[in-house]
């Protein structure tokens, strides 16, 4: 016995290394196998379902087969037990290497809670005896993993939904439904423009819990959040928990809506409310796991997580961690082993296998689509257009307030020439405080820095966000203003924050009008701010994908010029036009009644400003007095 083990194990590499074949008698089986495999608890759900809700943990040990077929623990025993290379097993003498016998004695590897397995199951791979080994999941598990990877068909939509979903939109759908419906939660990081508002509404409505969702979004957003809802899912209730008289009370499902800001310092009460969905909206702002808002925003308990981004967030690993570790508590485990397991690896380009797994790792908790992605650009229309309702500062407010007040009384005593020169002078004065305090106090070097520009303005806060999201996509905008004083205002304000700039207006000399149109369709300047005036003749600028109107002209076909400087002939990609509106404001007023084409309407489309001159006080005071949304 002792010739026969030293021949088969010592002996057989040497004679091996010596160029000589040593054949073994057929019955002797060399083909017995270790796997890792993770099992769920006995009398687990077979399909996955109800996998996160059990708080059993699930077994992950050393599954030894012959010939593929799995030993029984009593073979698995008698290999444990054996002390030669030769043993006796299923009626034939088998040949086992030492390597096998070591893990047959010691087949556990210990227990791992149930998102461990996922992300075990997902990779394929995990560390065990201080190597990395490929791993085989089984039943539920394996069925879960499955169902996570296979790719979703699109969805039918809810009922209650007001709108008609394209295709990927649906698939969208089916994909965060899956995911909240398994207890896993996802990010939404679809380009800029591709309708995730709308299809966080359809799931709220799909998912049709008792619970409230509350979406969590900067305050430049909560306008457009509470629109969306109104247009897309009449009948929901949806409340803003925001500013001094925000209050839960009485709340009846449907959304719930609020500010990172106002989160972070109502952490406390937002966590002891039950919800049924949990949004974070611009997720990029809590990106840094560290801050307190990242923070907070743990602490408010849900069944469901969404986070919605329009930046690419693939890019910074980090980043990526702390989005997906909110949406899906403990996935890619702490920080510091998941930066040294993958990050590291991946950041550095060196190992292929390492971003294969960690792809294989995310995919199923990520879904990202591109404008240009295939399937998507036929779906895009040419052209959208977007209001984007945006909050006044509390400045603003005061100002816009105390004008109308003013100049109310003035408009009252006056008459003729005089009253129509009021009338025109209340307008200017009330727009220019929509757009920024600085440009109605004519402050020309605004004091405190670009964070105290943007809080200042409500307009400024969102055309950040945007140009932000436009400047992660490599994308290039357009920014028109009506007043020149605004146009120098955002130009300085963007240098500050270090975004390549251009200023054009109708002072620019022609040259140098070629030279900014140049650089901008090279991409060289991705932002390009021209006052409305100047932008109306003979520019071509199909690089923009986006066109931001930051003040409203009274006249569309202005407007419509201007966006056609972006949207023309030769112009390959579908454009974005986004127009700015100061709620409850005498701009809300007016493009509630362009939108509508009210006889006024026709009168202003006709003489711009001048027929808002002939309005009674009453209409007039109607028109400009501030409405504070609810």
């Amino acid at each position: 016995e002792q010739e026969v083990t030293d021949l088969l194990g010592v002996a057989a590499g040497r004679l091996a290394a010596a160029g000589v074949a040593v054949h073994w008698p057929r019955d002797l089986a060399q083909d017995i196998t270790a796997t890792a495999v993770i099992r769920t608890a006995p009398g687990s759900a077979t399909d996955g379902t109800g996998f996160f809700e059990s708080e059993d943990l699930l077994q992950f040990r050393w599954q030894l087969a012959i010939g593929g077929d799995p030993l029984t623990e009593a073979e698995m025993d008698t290999l444990a037990e054996a002390h030669r290379p030769v043993v006796r097993l299923r009626d034939r003498w088998v040949l086992v290497d030492p390597s096998l016998v070591r893990r047959a004695r010691k087949r556990d590897l210990g227990l791992l809670d149930p998102v461990d397995a996922l992300s075990v199951a997902l990779t394929g791979s995990a560390e065990a005896d201080g190597e990395t080994v490929d791993v085989v999941p089984v039943g539920a598990l394996a069925a879960l993993r499955d169902r996570l990877t296979a790719g979703v068909r699109p969805a039918e939509a809810p009922p209650g939904l007001h709108a008609t979903l394209r295709d990927y939109q649906l698939r969208g759908l089916a994909w965060l439904d899956l995911m909240t419906s398994l207890g896993l939660g996802g990010c939404l990081a679809d380009d800029m423009g591709l309708g995730k508002t709308v299809t966080v509404i359809a799931l709220h409505l799909e998912r049709a819990r008792t619970e409230p969702t509350l979406v969590v979004c900067p305050a430049s957003l909560l306008g457009n959040w509470q629109r969306e809802i109104e247009r897309f899912a009449p009948g929901v209730p949806v409340r803003r928990f925001h500013g001094p008289d925000r209050t839960l009370d009485d709340l009846t499902g449907g959304f719930v809506l609020t500010t990172y800001g106002t989160m972070r310092s109502a952490a406390t009460t937002l966590a002891e409310q039950p919800w049924g969905m949990v949004v974070a909206d611009e997720a990029q702002h809590v990106k840094n796991p560290y801050s307190a808002t990242a923070k907070a925003l743990r602490t408010i308990p849900s069944p469901a997580r969404v986070a919605l981004t329009g930046t690419p967030v693939e890019n910074n690993l980090s980043e990526l961690w702390a989005l997906l570790d909110w949406t899906t508590p403990g996935l890619l485990g702490p920080l510091k082993s998941f930066r040294s397991r993958h990050a590291r690896a991946v950041e550095n380009g060196e190992d292929d296998q390492a971003v294969e797994r960690l792809a294989r790792l995310i995919r199923p908790f990520l879904l990202r689509r591109r404008k240009s992605d295939p399937g998507i650009v036929p779906e895009l229309p040419p052209k959208t257009e977007t209001d984007h309702p945006v909050p006044l500062t509390r400045e603003q407010a005061a100002l816009y307030e105390a004008v109308v007040r003013e100049s109310m009384l003035a408009i009252e005593e006056a008459e003729g020439m005089g009253r129509r020169g009021l009338v025109l002078k209340l307008l200017t004065s009330l727009k220019q405080i929509c757009d920024h305090p600085a440009l109605f106090l004519k402050e020309e070097h605004p004091p405190g820095g670009a964070d105290r520009m943007t809080a200042r303005s409500g307009k400024l806060a969102l055309l950040d966000e945007l140009l932000d999201t436009v400047l992660a996509e490599d994308g290039s905008a357009l920014v028109f203003t009506q007043y020149v004083g605004m146009a120098r205002l955002i130009t300085s304000h963007l240098a500050t924050r270090a975004v390549p700039v251009d200023l054009l207006h109708g002072g620019t000399p022609v040259p140098e009008r070629e030279r900014m149109v140049d650089r901008f369709q090279s991409g060289a300047v991705p932002v390009l701010v021209l006052s409305l005036k100047a932008a109306g003749t003979g520019l071509n600028l199909t690089r923009a994908g986006h066109v931001v109107h930051f003040d409203r002209w009274w006249n569309p076909a202005v407007e419509e010029q201007a966006t056609d400087r972006a949207y023309r002939i030769g112009q390959t990609q579908p454009v974005q036009v986004h127009r700015l509106i100061t709620e409850g404001t005498v701009e809300d007023r007016i493009a509630e009644m362009l939108q509508s084409k009210r006889a006024l309407a026709d009168a202003i489309l006709g003489s711009g400003e001048a027929a808002l001159t002939e309005l009674t006080a009453r209409e007039l005071s109607d028109l400009v007095s501030l409405r504070r949304p609810s």
